[in-house]
């Protein structure tokens, strides 16, 4: 329970600072104003700074094959990772910029931390760099660099073919009562319900209290969940597509349900206000942006996927191919949809009966 209690405060901590980030002071002044306007002068700056700080949620072996491409193909940049949960990392860094002493260069933000990250961010014109400018968001402050939707899991050896859920009302049904059900406490896995025009706040609650009436077994966060799945402590439970994967590649008895919709749950990255190599910063999330670097890190599943539902191309991206097997739908989440999820995810912890305060 006060571990339970501790995230959900770390939860609501981020969704205040975004109210509390729009009137900080900015680091050390304008990076944008400071950096070369090609390419070839980014490299030279960026080279001359000789190293640059990444914080993500991430693990850094997922990181690492496109960390040592970024090495290779600049000598003399050194990329320092840091596994860093987003909302700690959100929280440090408008720590930082106060007191401009920025220790951050290129930072993440996703879900209820894309709001103040916006704040946080420097403005850089990412497409004379070589983003797309589809890429480029939220007024050229952060970059799409990856997504992992949220998905629904299974157990093979616990959940016969004809069993799968393929609905959310399927979830309801009686057989997964009892804690048969894994689930994130803080409500990640509902954001559909939020984005969804079709759906919306008085569904969420409904489905949320006849869903909390099943006794399911609440987790932390998405990984516990996703654990109690491949043990075959649950039957079924939350996930990210990124970590069923991992799981199937272990030869763990999990599986996608394909339940729809879901979300494409965005990952953005961005250069703080202040970022102590603005150069280096600027070129590695350029570097992360590229075709080459999207191939590696698709192999551990973290690449960019279409924000709305698109299987029209699905080349060699297995988180693509995954979802698109599974017929999942999924929906985007715009600049007004992170802001709402703020106000949705306290109410929709309150139906499930996770909100602790």
């Amino acid at each position: 329970m006060m571990i339970r209690k501790l995230r959900t405060i770390g939860v609501l901590a981020a969704v205040a600072l975004s109210a509390a980030a729009c009137g900080s002071s900015a680091g050390a002044g304008s990076a944008s104003a400071s950096l070369p306007t090609t390419m070839d002068g980014l490299v030279k700056q960026a080279q001359s700074e000789g190293e640059v700080d990444w914080s993500a949620p991430k693990p850094q072996s997922q990181m690492q094959p496109a960390i040592d491409l970024f090495e290779k193909k600049y000598p003399g940049i050194k990329v320092k990772y840091t596994n860093t949960k987003a909302p700690d990392q959100a929280s440090q860094l408008k720590v930082e910029e106060a007191a401009k002493k920025v220790s951050i260069d290129v930072a993440n933000a996703g879900g209820l931390t894309v709001p103040p990250a916006q704040s946080l961010a420097e403005t850089v014109n990412w497409t004379q760099y070589g983003v797309a400018q589809a890429d480029a968001m939220f007024s050229n402050k952060l970059v799409y660099i990856w997504s992992a939707p949220k998905v629904w899991a299974y157990n093979t050896t616990k959940v016969k073919p004809a069993d799968v859920p393929k609905t959310w009302d399927d979830l309801l049904n009686p057989r997964w009562a009892g804690g048969q059900i894994a689930a994130d406490s803080r409500a990640d896995f509902m954001t559909v319900w939020d984005l969804d025009p079709s759906m919306g706040q008085d569904k969420a609650d409904a489905w949320a209290k006849k869903f909390a009436a099943q006794k399911p077994h609440y987790t932390t966060d998405t990984t516990s969940a996703e654990s109690l799945i491949e043990s075959g402590q649950v039957a079924v439970g939350t996930s990210l597509i990124n970590l069923v994967l991992q799981a199937q590649k272990k030869g763990a008895p999990v599986a996608l349900a394909p339940i729809s919709p879901t979300n494409a749950n965005e990952s953005y990255l961005y250069v703080p206000k202040g970022a102590p190599h603005p150069a280096a910063a600027v070129l590695l999330t350029s570097f992360l942006s590229s075709d080459t670097a999207q191939a590696a890190l698709s192999k551990t599943y973290n690449s960019r996927i279409p924000t709305t539902t698109d299987c029209s191309n699905q080349g060699q991206n297995a988180v693509l191919k995954a979802i698109c097997s599974a017929g999942l739908k999924w929906e985007p989440t715009t600049a007004a949809g992170y802001t709402s999820l703020a106000d949705f995810f306290p109410k929709a912890q309150t139906a499930l009966g996770t909100n602790l305060g």
